[in-house]
């Protein structure tokens, strides 16, 4: 990185968080102040801190990448979304308005009993803090192989500033400083796509673009195919999609806690609306810029590994060299193909189908190349990550974008990673005060105390959390690893609140273990690899609804 670049990166994230500490400086000395900014929040600023919780910089670095690799169909993961939003706002956010609620898991001591409530707090706060964890680590292991920035530094640094100004200013200063960090993502991702539009080959526009990605396998928007191993398809992005979503944003901590802080229940209910409708768009733009990186690679040789340490390690092997030709000779022949397929397109507006036909054939064997490669250095080295897809488009903006842009696309990055912590801080810190410290530990104490303690509160999970993202590495594709974490726990937590919801007549008890059951169901039937992770949302949701309803009929018979 060059000055400007440094410049740039300080300025627009120093800019940041300064402003959303100082609004947050506003807030009243009060718990609800503290992690609910004194519910005062209009729905703009909850649609844009909705979507930063769920955007981290494992968004904007792993989805690029997953398009460069898999193709668009990631985005059937977000099918479900709409419908979950409207769910939300008829069911979940009146019953969480109406009894003015901190967490979302004080409804169900009302509903069941304390020790439900414990337990799903629980089986929240579990997942959150190790995903909060790799959500610090993302931007951290990806920066310090493309720039040589110190992985531990680098975590430190990032949990150390988030965690700074949420205890300066609590959950104001986290929707301030969110709404200001998604604008800049947002404008970041445009740039990004200009850039690579205006770097591509004279003769070769979107259009082009989109026509020889598709020739490539790369365009599998929907997948019909119904199939419980395969991970997105319309049919897991739609059902499974909607139940891990509808958990998500409906018990996960880190959500509600975003949408409790509007003035009232039309404010809420529109911010989550709008993010239903906004993100799937979003998610496909983010996708496409992904197309367009490899789109450009096709123009420009790519290396074998865009993680550069294993790059490295791959071309000191002597059986690489051989590879090493092959793949230069094999991506010239590819590239005058594109080129002459790009030119009939343009002179008769269709790819002709023998050379369609040829370019797959070439990118068969491309693709083929790199698996060689990978099987020769895990002969060699067993213990190497030879997953890259997170490094893709880092790789591009280091290495092909202009200065300047550079450092505020980095600044991009790492606002998103900080607006994603941001929420996991405050969600960890309200659950952790309201849910167990408040009410079974310290629950004789003014104001005051409370809001100091949750300062405290927020310090410590902020150094647990960087905790586990100093061992969070080595993981693929990160945005995966975070949804399958999510996918062993949220599908249990939707079920305890649907049958508070929807099922009148199950009790605490059979609520409580029908919980732990499917949990424990869960864990097992990913362990054997039963199912694709997003049907895990489905099974241990309808698990915790059949099994507490039998329960409480067995004890209604006793």
């Amino acid at each position: 990185m060059k000055t400007l670049d440094w410049i740039i990166l300080f300025l627009t994230i120093g800019g940041i968080v300064a402003y959303g500490a100082w609004k947050g400086r506003q807030t009243k000395h009060s718990l609800q102040g503290f992690l609910l900014a004194d519910r005062e929040l209009p729905w703009y600023h909850i649609l844009f801190s909705v979507m930063a919780t769920q955007a981290s910089a494992i968004t904007f670095l792993s989805a690029p990448g997953q398009a460069y690799t898999d193709g668009m169909r990631f985005v059937q993961f977000y099918l479900g979304l709409p419908l979950a939003m409207i769910v939300l706002s008829t069911t979940f956010i009146p019953n969480f308005f109406q009894y003015k609620v901190y967490t979302a898991y004080q409804i169900l001591e009302e509903r069941f009993d304390a020790k439900t409530r414990i337990l799903t707090s629980i089986l929240f706060l579990i997942p959150r803090a190790l995903s909060t964890g790799v959500t610090i680590a993302a931007p951290s292991i990806i920066l310090s192989s493309l720039l040589g920035w110190d992985l531990s530094t680098t975590n430190i640094i990032t949990a150390l500033v988030v965690t700074a100004y949420c205890v300066l200013g609590g959950s104001k200063a986290i929707s301030y400083t969110q709404m200001l960090q998604m604008s800049v993502v947002l404008l970041g991702m445009i740039l990004a796509a200009v850039f690579i539009i205006y770097q591509l080959p004279e003769e070769v526009g979107l259009n082009e673009s989109l026509h020889l990605a598709g020739k490539m396998g790369k365009m599998n928007l929907i997948d019909w195919k119904f199939d419980l191993n395969n991970r997105y398809n319309i049919w897991s992005g739609i059902i499974g999609g909607f139940f891990l979503q509808l958990s998500y944003f409906g018990t996960d901590q880190s959500q509600v806690g975003r949408y409790l802080t509007a003035k009232n229940t039309s404010e809420s209910k529109l911010g989550l609306l709008m993010n239903g409708f906004i993100k799937i768009p979003m998610q496909f733009f983010i996708l496409l810029v992904g197309l367009l990186v490899f789109t450009f690679y096709q123009f420009n040789e790519p290396p074998l590994f865009f993680n550069q340490n294993l790059e490295k390690t791959w071309k000191e092997i002597p059986a690489a060299q051989e590879l090493i030709v092959e793949k230069k000779q094999l991506f010239t022949e590819k590239k005058n193909l594109e080129l002459a397929l790009v030119k009939n397109y343009q002179t008769t507006g269709n790819l002709p189908q023998e050379q369609s036909q040829k370019l797959a054939e070439l990118y068969g064997k491309e693709k083929k190349i790199k698996e060689n490669a990978i099987e020769i250095i895990k002969n060699k080295y067993p213990e190497k990550d030879t997953q890259d897809s997170n490094y893709i488009f880092l790789t591009f903006i280091i290495n092909h974008l202009p200065i300047g842009i550079v450092g505020f696309l980095i600044a991009m990055i790492l606002l998103s990673s900080m607006g994603s912590m941001a929420s996991a801080f405050g969600s960890l810190t309200s659950t952790t005060m309201v849910d167990i410290y408040q009410r079974f530990w310290v629950t004789n104490k003014g104001n005051q105390h409370y809001w100091w303690a949750s300062k405290w509160m927020t310090i410590i999970w902020g150094l647990f959390c960087l905790v586990v993202a100093q061992y969070a590495n080595n993981m693929g594709s990160l945005i995966e690893v975070v949804n399958i974490l999510g996918s062993w726990f949220y599908g249990t937590i939707l079920g305890v609140f649907l049958c508070a919801f929807y099922l009148p007549k199950t009790n605490g008890n059979s609520v409580f273990y029908a919980a732990i059951l499917a949990e424990a169901a869960v864990i097992y039937l990913w362990k054997i690899d039963a199912m694709a992770f997003l049907w895990l949302n489905v099974v241990g949701c309808l698990l915790v609804l059949l099994l507490a309803t039998v329960f409480s009929k067995i004890t209604e018979q006793l």
